[in-house]
């Protein structure tokens, strides 16, 4: 059985996969079109949110915690513009 992650943990987790993400470095063959370059960003940003999505629905989620878990749904939607469509 697995253990239950405190939210705070969850948020600093979902923080740390978002960062992650950005460390991956871009392949010299595909460059940013690499199909595993992709899928890797992608998951590790689908991985933060899931890790946060939930939080805003507990009974002990405090507004400071939703407002994070905003802030995080907004940074991955913006680490994904920056990694993989830089410029547009």
């Amino acid at each position: 059985m697995s253990r239950l992650i405190p939210a705070a943990e969850r948020i600093q987790k979902a923080y740390a996969l978002i960062e992650k993400a950005r460390r991956i470095p871009v392949p010299e063959e595909g460059g940013r079109s690499n199909f595993s370059y992709i899928a890797g960003v992608k998951t590790l940003l689908q991985e933060a949110r899931d890790l946060v999505k939930f939080i805003p629905k507990t009974p002990s989620a405090t507004a400071e915690m939703k407002a994070e878990v905003e802030s995080i749904f907004a940074e991955t939607e913006r680490a994904d513009r920056e990694i993989l469509h830089p410029g547009g």
